[in-house]
């Protein structure tokens, strides 16, 4: 029996997908979900085979669900997503169904997942989220996951990030969160107008610098808002200057 989950924030949406189903009784629908932390719950409850999932949800959207999920399930996305997610879908997703989508197009999904051989789902999902951050909508926020709770960030409440081994430190007012993703991930995202990356190891939001000090020989350092003392390096100094316009 193949396990399955429904996320997806419209009871229609998820009644159409569950009415499809019935052609397949090897594939059990373990239990519907309405966000994205209902279906993270599930994920981790369940361990489903195959999970069904809309991107625009309340909360959390589906990517920045999957960025949550350990070991993540084959997916078959159903979405009216924009043409960023489409090439992600493209590339990485076992399938993805455009709604409206009729009932020959969701077979085709189905039974594409029934007949692909088992694949590697981290590799998979790395890819996928790589490709799906392209998208401005994924630019605004960043959500951690600390201990069994969700932490959604604004983008404009970060003040800087740190490389600390294999993942990334996002320094806030409320304290430091950690995120497993690489400095080159964040420098590719964020705006480039509003994060500089200073230094190998350090990106920093432009606002909340108040004032540069030279340092060591063709170094400097950032002095925040905050009071904290960030490393530019000589090249960081020079993406420095030509976003300060100096």
């Amino acid at each position: 029996m193949i396990r399955a989950i429904l996320i997806d924030d419209e009871p229609l949406a998820r009644m159409v997908v569950r009415e499809y189903l019935l052609e397949y009784p090897q594939i059990e629908v373990l239990q519907e979900c309405g966000d994205g932390f209902e279906g993270l719950k599930a994920i981790q409850q369940h361990q489903p085979d195959l999970i069904f999932l809309d991107v625009q949800m309340p909360k959390i959207n589906g990517f920045e669900m999957l960025e949550l999920v350990d070991e993540q399930p084959a997916v078959i996305f159903t979405t009216a997503f924009d043409e960023y997610a489409i090439k992600a879908f493209e590339a990485h997703a076992t399938d993805y169904l455009l709604k409206p989508f009729s009932k020959e197009r969701f077979n085709k999904a189905v039974e594409k997942f029934l007949a692909q051989a088992p694949v590697t789902a981290a590799i998979k999902k790395e890819e996928l989220l790589e490709t799906a951050a392209l998208s401005p909508a994924q630019h605004e926020r960043i959500v951690v996951k600390t201990g069994t709770k969700v932490k959604i960030i604004p983008v404009a409440d970060v003040q800087y990030l740190q490389a600390d081994d294999d993942y990334v430190s996002i320094i806030t007012p409320e304290g430091a969160f950690l995120k497993n993703k690489t400095m080159g991930f964040f420098e590719q995202t964020l705006d480039a107008r509003q994060f500089v990356r200073v230094h190998r190891s350090y990106i920093v939001s432009v606002q909340e610098i108040t004032r540069i000090d030279p340092y060591e020989k063709d170094s400097h350092l950032a002095i925040l808002k905050s009071g904290a003392k960030i490393p530019v390096s000589k090249t960081g100094y020079v993406k420095l200057k030509q976003v300060l316009g100096i």
